[in-house]
């Protein structure tokens, strides 16, 4: 898959991320990645979905402690996606 490859499996990708940011097991990490997907995941190309498949791998509590700035964002997880989901503002999105 390129990173423009207009496939089928780049909607089938868009799906699975969208629902696994829905379905994390932890409410306020749902909430958190559920919006941002919601809101960004039709926008992305195949190397930004890839690059936040990559996140979603991480734990939970991890992600919501870097994105909230209770801890420092690991250099090898910098990227154009996590600097999305950084600067994306939770509170002014209801769904």
């Amino acid at each position: 898959m390129s990173d423009t490859d207009p496939s089928p499996d780049i909607e089938i990708l868009r799906k699975r991320l969208r629902y696994q940011s829905w379905h994390r097991g932890r409410r306020e990490t749902d909430l958190m990645l559920g919006r941002f997907a919601n809101h960004h995941l039709a926008d992305f190309d195949a190397g930004q979905l890839r690059r936040y498949a990559a996140l979603l791998e991480q734990n939970d509590a991890d992600l919501f402690d870097w994105v909230s700035g209770k801890n420092e964002l690991p250099e090898n997880l910098e990227s154009d996606v996590m600097t999305l989901l950084l600067n994306f503002k939770f509170h002014e999105i209801t769904s």
